[in-house]
C-alpha cells in the first residue's frame, strides 16, 4: 500500500514538473533576430555628402526597430545629409537628401515643399540678420483698389528659411548674411501667397524663435489705425490706371489676409 502511495506521488510531481515546463515555455517571447543598421562613423554635418568611410553598419536589437533606418551603406553613399549627425547616431531617411537629387538647394526641398526666393527692404527688414535655418513671418505692406489707404498683412507665420542669398549653409562663426534675397521653404499652397504677395507690395521678414509654435490670425493693419487715430491717407502722385474691378481687390485682400474666400487665384 505504501509503495503504491509513493508510485502515485512520484508520477504527480512528475506530471505536474512537465506540465509546468510546457507552460513557461509557450510563455517565453519567441526571440527576435538583430537587425543591420547604418550609424556614422563620424560626426557628418549638414550639406556633407556622405562617404563609405563615414557610416559602418552595426548590429541593433531586433525588438526596438527604428523608423526610417537604413540597412546598407551602398544605399546613402552620395547623398547629403540635411542636419547634423553625431558620431554612432544611426542614419534615418528623414536625415538626408533625396535619392538622386546631387547636392545643392534642390537636395534640401523635402518630398511635397518647394522652395521660392523673396526679396525684402534691407532697411525696414530683418534680411541681414538671417542666416539659413532662420524662422520668419512674412508680412507685406500694399495698397487695395478701393483706395489709396496702406495696409500690412501677416501673409506666412513660422516658414523655415533655406538660402540666404547664395548661401546655403549657416557661417561657421554663426555670421548673418548682409543681403536681401531670401528663400525659403514653403509647401505648395503657401508658394502661391508668397509669389501673389511679392507683386501686390513690399515683403518683410519678421525673425521668431525657432521654439515659438504659436499662430496668430489678426486683421490687416491699416495707416487710419496708426496711433489710435485717424490719418489722411498719403497721395499717390502721377497719373493712375483704372482700378481693378472690386471683386478682384476684395480677393487679393482676403488671400493676403490669410481668410477664406470663395473665388480662388487659379482660374
Amino acid at each position: 500500500m505504501l509503495g503504491s502511495l509513493l508510485v502515485a506521488f512520484v508520477i504527480s510531481a512528475l506530471s505536474c514538473w512537465i506540465v509546468a515546463r510546457r507552460i513557461s515555455v509557450a510563455a517565453a517571447p519567441a526571440s527576435v533576430p538583430d537587425l543591420a543598421y547604418v550609424i556614422a562613423a563620424n560626426p557628418i554635418q549638414p550639406g556633407q555628402a556622405l562617404k563609405a568611410d563615414d557610416l559602418q553598419v552595426v548590429n541593433w536589437p531586433g525588438d526596438h526597430p527604428i523608423e526610417g533606418a537604413q540597412a546598407s551603406v551602398t544605399a546613402v553613399t552620395g547623398r547629403e545629409a540635411l542636419f547634423p549627425l553625431a558620431k554612432g547616431e544611426p542614419v534615418l531617411e528623414r536625415h538626408l537628401s533625396a535619392p538622386g537629387s546631387g547636392v545643392g538647394l534642390a537636395s534640401k526641398i523635402p518630398e511635397g515643399m518647394r522652395a521660392v526666393t523673396l526679396r525684402s527692404d534691407e532697411v525696414v527688414g530683418v534680411a541681414g540678420f538671417l542666416i539659413p535655418g532662420s524662422h520668419v513671418d512674412v508680412l507685406v505692406t500694399y495698397h487695395t483698389p478701393d483706395g489709396p489707404d496702406s495696409l500690412t498683412a501677416t501673409v506666412l507665420q513660422n516658414v523655415i528659411v533655406i538660402a540666404v542669398g547664395h548661401e546655403i549653409q549657416p557661417d561657421p562663426v554663426g555670421k548673418p548674411a548682409d543681403v536681401t534675397i531670401v528663400t525659403l521653404l514653403l509647401s505648395p499652397e503657401n508658394v502661391q501667397r508668397a509669389v501673389l504677395a511679392s507683386v501686390q507690395g513690399q515683403i518683410h521678414f519678421v525673425l521668431r524663435s525657432g521654439a515659438d509654435q504659436t499662430t496668430s490670425s489678426s486683421a490687416p493693419a491699416k495707416l487710419s489705425q496708426l496711433g489710435g487715430r485717424t490719418v489722411a491717407p498719403r497721395p499717390i502722385p502721377g497719373p493712375r490706371t483704372a482700378p481693378a474691378p472690386k471683386a478682384v481687390g476684395h480677393e487679393i485682400e482676403t488671400v493676403l489676409a490669410g481668410q477664406p474666400h470663395s473665388a480662388g487665384l487659379n482660374r
